[in-house]
């Protein structure tokens, strides 16, 4: 099988990885912001903090949105080593973040050993605008390698920034769900027929993006209830992208 999904704690599963057994690490982990204040960003939930009292579309909670900005910071250096041992010598990583935790997203990345390379910008064009204010329609994805870079082993040319609304409606699975049109370009950072690890996995986007282009994926989802949409995402990318060439009749 192309991927591998794990329901579980992602520091107690990437531990039980081999070393250099992925290409890129791409994934969305919690933002643990949400808040003006200490107290708004730690004693709300995920639910509460990134959908509408009025939303029609019920979305389970998930866990991890409630560490204050030090325990955060040191969550992410400690997974982002771990997920620095897993990846190749000049293998990537890529990290969805906001405004508010941008600054800690790239020290931790740093602390954890990985070069930093720079900040990309996922725009939403469906943004909601505030009266006398900035509108906030963009997400940040900060991105570092392991190491130098080798341009010739995966010879692209990608964007630095991303335009495309978050999934609604029925698409709508998890409550901060990225669109699949820009994982698919974010995966291809990684060399054809690599491997893309995610350990926030989520709903399975990044993993469906990186098997529509090749790649194999391992994710890491620690809420079951989202862990089984993911497998039924992925497995059903499986199904739908198979051709007659890769199956094989027996008798």
């Amino acid at each position: 099988m192309p991927f591998s999904l794990h329901q579980g704690d992602a520091l107690a599963v990437l531990s039980g990885l081999p070393d250099g057994c992925v290409d890129s690490v791409i994934t969305d982990p919690p933002y643990n912001s949400g808040g003006r204040t200490a107290k708004e960003r730690t004693a709300r939930s995920a639910k509460q903090k990134y959908t509408s009292a009025d939303a029609k579309n019920d979305l389970a909670d998930f866990t991890g949105e409630n560490m204050d900005q030090r325990s955060y910071s040191f969550w992410l250096t400690q997974i982002m080593t771990e997920a620095h041992r897993l990846t190749k010598t000049g293998g990537t990583a890529l990290l969805f973040t906001d405004w508010r935790q941008l600054p800690t997203t790239t020290d931790a990345i740093q602390a954890a050993g990985w070069l930093w390379r720079g900040v990309l910008a996922w725009h939403k064009p469906q943004a909601r605008p505030q009266k006398g204010r900035f509108t906030q329609n963009c997400e940040f994805i900060v991105w570092a390698s392991k190491g130098p870079i080798d341009g010739s082993r995966n010879p692209v040319y990608l964007p630095g920034m991303y335009s495309a609304s978050q999934p609604s409606g029925a698409k709508r699975q998890h409550i901060t769900q990225k669109p699949v049109e820009v994982m698919r370009e974010l995966v291809k950072i990684s060399p054809e027929g690599g491997t893309v690890l995610d350990f926030c996995a989520g709903s399975g986007s990044t993993g469906v993006a990186a098997l529509l282009e090749g790649r194999d994926f391992i994710g890491v989802e620690k809420t079951e209830h989202y862990a089984s949409i993911a497998a039924d995402r992925l497995t059903e990318t499986i199904r739908a992208t198979l051709t007659q060439d890769d199956v094989v009749l027996t008798a």
